[in-house]
């Protein structure tokens, strides 16, 4: 990954040139409707504080737990044991990104939503209660980290959630064969180019013209850059949005021309 000072450099780079966050000049109905509606919801959702206080308390949780690294490993520690409140520190995707996520979910009600990566839960959950009408399929590669989250879903008394364990090269294509269409799909495991480029391979023949995909950390390393370059250029894709931690992709004929939107969040 990216250096600190690095990383901060790109994301000032990234904050001076994206577009005004606030839909200015976007000129897509789609992405202004986006930006609008989700993006700049405000409203505290009924979901958010009961994740909120789950992560503070794993955030305190000297529990530990061992863990089977099958990405690219975390920037603090290697496989082995770990203290939970160090996973929810470095691991977990901040509440911002989280509940964007749940907007999504909650706004477009997709058919399915899949997540590649399951950590703690904390994502999951919040993908799961923007609807608890449908299941979330959510994989994750570390049996002892797939435990501890289920733990979790009980605590918030989430039953909407269907858990995969195992490497996503052998877990991801079957479920795909299962529930056949990936119509809201978070990729988050495995920051590496060739396997995420791999996974959006995956994806492709179960795309549908509404689907969105998300890939969290596209300016983590290069490896990253380089996956988002390649997926953004697949003639599948429409429109992508970048939010420099995670990049949104489409795939609705309704843009007529390829458009590829950085936007301020």
């Amino acid at each position: 990954m990216y250096s600190k000072p690095r990383l901060l450099l790109k994301y000032l780079r990234y904050f001076v040139t994206a577009a005004n966050g606030k839909g200015h000049g976007i000129h897509s109905p789609f992405v202004f409707d986006f930006i609008t509606n989700i993006l700049n919801d405000r409203n505290q959702y009924y979901a958010y504080r009961d994740i909120e206080r789950l992560r503070e308390r794993l955030l305190e949780s000297d529990e530990t737990v061992d863990v089977l690294d099958l990405g690219a490993g975390s920037s603090v520690t290697s496989s082995g044991s770990r203290r939970v409140k160090d996973i929810a520190r470095y691991v977990l995707k901040p509440g911002k990104y989280a509940r964007l996520l749940f907007r999504m979910v909650n706004y477009y009600q997709p058919a399915t939503v899949v997540e590649l990566g399951t950590s703690l839960g904390i994502t999951t959950a919040y993908l799961a209660a923007a609807n608890k009408n449908r299941q979330v399929y959510t994989l994750e590669g570390a049996p002892a980290i797939a435990t501890l989250a289920k733990r979790n879903f009980d605590l918030l008394h989430l039953t909407n959630v269907h858990q995969v364990t195992g490497n996503f090269d052998d877990t991801l294509q079957p479920l795909l064969e299962k529930i056949r269409k990936a119509a809201f799909v978070f990729v988050d495991g495995n920051h590496r180019k060739e396997p995420t480029v791999r996974y959006f391979n995956y994806l492709l023949p179960y795309i549908g013209n509404d689907s969105i995909l998300v890939f969290d950390d596209i300016h983590w390393s290069a490896e990253m850059e380089a996956a988002w370059e390649d997926i953004k250029k697949h003639p599948a894709v429409t429109c992508t949005i970048d939010l420099f931690f995670i990049g949104i992709v489409l795939f609705s004929t309704d843009f007529k021309v390829k458009q590829d939107f950085t936007i301020r969040f």
